[in-house]
């Protein structure tokens, strides 16, 4: 089934919410053991539902009360063939576990949108190695037949977009872009970077989002940077080039650490929500196209709240609390 999809209004109409980490919240707050990493096998029963709508509600309730959208991501940034081998599902299992992440999404949105509060599915895919480390290196063919196996599923939902989250090499994006352009599937794309500014794979910022521009005819909705904190990019932001407009999104861990540093920690580190609120609050100030804003790994409510607070932008007419 084909179904339409009108223009992304995060592109148009102010600034929209995220969640913030849902692993490390799941983790370290709520005492769950995901395999690997995996928030997705909680899809699969009522009770790990609620553990999702639980989640999801203090974060809908920020966006309600500042009267800005939301964009409720799918729990299947690990739902790839290698990650889901890994911990015992078949493709058939994970292409069911996509269909029933939208479902659950769509769920959410139609007991929480509203007027002021619009909410964009979308639906997550992650790298096939790691997330913080490259691993082996794909060319843009093989990465696009490889995520093609989740975006040809999430084309035939009620996602409105697609979303590939800690990306570490422009390759790996290339072959996402195609993928999505090639199911008529808007998409963006999230680069992590390193301490230094520079993704995983050593490759810059600017270069990495002028190779997957060059190689896809722009094909991006827009790109973000995720799973690092602001002190670790601020400098290459200073940059100038039209690259940097095309960065429309930020979702920041709580943690100064390395990924290194944070790949080995036992216990999390939650940062200071209102010092990371000042760091979004002057990022904003240099980079006025930003519209999508939220967090990730150690991230919870209480840091988005602190950013919200921090972002004047996002300070807009108030509106009921989610009951």
């Amino acid at each position: 089934m084909a179904f339409h999809r009108p223009k992304l209004p995060q592109l148009s109409r102010g600034d929209f919410l995220t969640d913030g980490g849902l692993e490390t919240t799941l983790v370290f707050h709520q005492g769950l053991d995901l395999p690997c990493f995996a928030a997705f096998p909680l899809i699969m029963s009522e009770r790990g539902k609620e553990i999702l709508h639980d989640y999801f509600r203090p974060y809908l309730a920020i966006a309600r009360r500042q009267g800005i959208g939301f964009i409720l991501d799918t729990v299947t940034w690990r739902a790839n063939a290698d990650w889901g081998a890994e911990i015992g599902y078949s493709a058939d299992d994970l292409a069911d576990i996509q269909r029933r992440s939208v479902a659950f999404a769509c769920h959410v949105r139609d007991r929480y949108t509203t007027p002021s509060t619009p909410i964009v599915i979308n639906g997550i895919l992650g790298p096939r190695g790691d997330g913080y480390r490259v691993g082996a290196r794909m060319r843009p063919e093989e990465a696009q037949r490889y995520h093609s196996a989740q975006i040809d599923v999430f084309r035939d939902t009620e996602a409105d977009m697609v979303t590939a989250m800690t990306l570490t090499y422009p390759e790996e994006a290339i072959g996402i872009v195609r993928s999505a352009q090639a199911n008529g599937l808007p998409v963006a794309i999230s680069f992590t970077v390193e301490t230094d500014g520079r993704l995983p794979s050593g490759d810059t910022l600017e270069s990495a989002i002028e190779q997957v521009d060059a190689a896809t005819g722009s094909g991006p909705a827009y790109y973000m940077i995720n799973c690092a904190h602001p002190s670790h990019f601020e400098s290459v932001i200073d940059a100038s080039g039209a690259w940097i407009e095309r960065i429309r999104g930020l979702r920041a861990n709580a943690s100064e650490l390395s990924h290194a540093e944070l790949d080995v920690a036992t216990e999390l580190d939650p940062g200071d929500p209102a010092a990371l609120g000042g760091h979004y609050r002057a990022l904003r100030q240099r980079m006025k196209h930003l519209c999508v804003i939220g967090g990730c790994c150690g991230t919870d409510h209480t840091h988005i709240q602190a950013i919200c607070e921090a972002c004047a932008p996002l300070d807009a007419a108030p509106s009921a609390e989610l009951v």
